[in-house]
């Protein structure tokens, strides 16, 4: 639709992507990424860490691409996945299948994209860090917003979603 012949809908405003704008900066030579950071610490919550396991962690996306948006991650700070050791990738592989377990029973997705990204060219927003992402998806979940614009709708809050995450991995058995 458009009068005078501009479009109506020129413009859909996501102001909450200027947090991600802002802060994705790689981090300074010898500051830890935010992932080491939050290993490194013990306030879980602050870091959105949802579970530890003997060399993975879960972490919520801060900036999900959907409802759920997790990210599993090696606790060594590594690059390339042929960096890992046997016991890491094991490990991490374990832990992203849990974690398809227990977001079934939690949020019931009809899929998921499960990958990751290596190498800045890749799209990896932190290259030095490998880390698979884990995306639920529901048939309909893209919408209009999605479509016209880089404007995503996410319908449950970070700290709704992680008190959820966290109490469904404590009833789980692994």
């Amino acid at each position: 639709m458009s009068i005078h012949g501009m479009s109506i809908m020129d413009q859909l405003w996501a102001p909450w992507r200027l947090a991600y704008v802002a802060a994705a900066k790689p981090p300074a030579d010898g500051d830890p990424c935010f992932i080491c950071r939050g290993v490194a610490d013990t306030r879980d919550r602050d870091h959105h860490i949802a579970l530890r396991t003997a060399h993975s962690v879960v972490v919520l996306n801060r900036f999900p691409y959907n409802n759920g948006h997790l990210l599993v991650a090696p606790t060594a700070h590594v690059g390339n996945l042929h960096d890992l050791t046997a016991e890491q990738i094991l490990d991490t592989q374990r832990t992203l299948a849990r974690m398809l377990r227990v977001v079934d029973g939690l949020m019931h997705p009809e899929g998921y994209n499960i990958g990751l990204n290596l190498g800045r060219a890749a799209g990896a927003g932190l290259p030095g860090h490998v880390h698979w992402h884990i995306v639920p998806r529901w048939n309909g979940d893209t919408n209009f917003m999605t479509v016209l614009s880089d404007v995503r709708v996410i319908a449950q809050a970070l700290d709704a979603l992680y008190d959820a995450l966290v109490e469904a991995l404590q009833r789980s058995v692994y």
